[in-house]
């Protein structure tokens, strides 16, 4: 089981405060907003569970419905809570969600079965680490009878919304988040399934969710300069970019061909060669720490297609500067369903 530590302590009351703050900021369309959509920035800790469902039929449809149920009745003013469907959620008869499939591993992965994948995953953010923490055991209590494969939990240092966009703190110091949108349509314009993709009707307004449990080698990383780190990511530690147009602004890579001020071979660079056509994702990212041997990121997007997102990204990602010192270890493709509860009608259908 993949478990990680999460921080208490003074600096729980501060970022519990930011959470909130970034909950609230967006309150006026809550009603309609999916939990893992909403507020600008996301609420600064998590814990996200991956279940094996031991059931079939109209047992495993009833199963969905009481994770559902579960969820629903977390989700408020201090807890941000939604679930995703994995590829062995639904049964065959139903017509799923055309790219839910297994997360195939990529170039330098090492993934680990038993922290990977899953039929059914509950993912639970909050405003402090114990209300994350009673949410979890709430939802364990409303799956009795279900095989739990994995359990992660993380943070947000640092959590705070800066020129409209949910910025953290990663284990390389950088700040996260540039690179989102900064206005509730640009986000759900990215993360959300469209009609006439050729989706399910059932399917339309839900997400795909990828996750990556990813670890970063912190202490090899602590070894180089800071401006060789700077040169790896392709920004500044603060967000600036190297040819120091502000963190708030889009780069011009084209003025620099040869990647004299921003290496070719950039995280940034690869990720988004052109910054005026970002990729259609949203990123809502924590930490993890495990001890010092053991720190990293719970990489985690939402697109309303997996293709044309994440895969796109990762498939440039290849031969970056900054392989050397991340493994990514575990993780999976999930679905997250519409808000409400109409979906679930689409399991019990003839």
């Amino acid at each position: 089981m993949l478990r990680t530590s999460v921080a208490t302590g003074a600096g729980a009351v501060s970022l519990a405060a930011v959470g909130a703050v970034a909950l609230r900021g967006n309150a006026s369309g809550s009603a309609e907003t999916p939990a893992h959509l909403r507020g600008v920035a996301p609420m600064p800790f998590t814990q996200i569970l991956s279940f094996d469902l031991n059931a079939s039929g109209l047992k495993r449809a009833n199963v969905l419905r009481a994770a559902y149920e579960a969820i629903a009745e977390m989700d408020g003013s201090d807890i941000a809570a939604w679930l995703a469907l994995g590829e062995g959620a639904l049964p065959s008869r139903i017509d799923r969600p055309r790219q839910l499939k297994r997360m195939p591993s990529f170039a330098g992965d090492v993934l680990d079965p038993a922290a990977s994948h899953g039929d059914l995953l509950l993912h639970i953010t909050g405003a402090s680490a114990r209300a994350v923490r009673q949410a979890a055991e709430q939802a364990l209590r409303a799956l009795p009878r279900q095989q739990l494969r994995w359990r992660v939990d993380g943070t947000r240092p640092e959590n705070r919304i800066e020129d409209g966009r949910g910025l953290s703190r990663n284990p390389f110091h950088f700040t996260e988040g540039h690179g989102n949108p900064a206005t509730a349509a640009e986000i759900t314009g990215r993360a959300i399934v469209k009609a006439g993709q050729g989706e399910p009707s059932w399917a339309v307004g839900g997400s795909y969710q990828v996750i990556r449990i990813i670890r970063l080698a912190t202490g090899f990383w602590d070894r180089d300069t800071i401006p060789e780190q700077e040169r790896i990511i392709g920004r500044r530690r603060n967000g600036r970019w190297l040819d120091g147009t502000p963190g708030t602004e889009r780069a011009v890579f084209a003025t620099d061909p040869h990647g004299r001020t921003t290496p070719l071979d950039a995280h940034v660079r690869r990720a988004v060669p052109n910054p005026r056509t970002p990729p259609p994702m949203v990123r809502r990212s924590y930490n993890y720490d495990r001890g010092p041997d053991d720190q990293g990121l719970i990489f985690s997007c939402f697109q309303g297609d997996l293709e044309k997102g994440f895969e796109a990204v990762q498939r440039r990602l290849q031969g970056e500067a900054m392989a050397k010192y991340t493994l990514t270890t575990g993780g999976g493709y999930f679905f997250v369903p519409p808000a409400g509860e109409a979906w679930l009608s689409a399991l019990t259908e003839s």
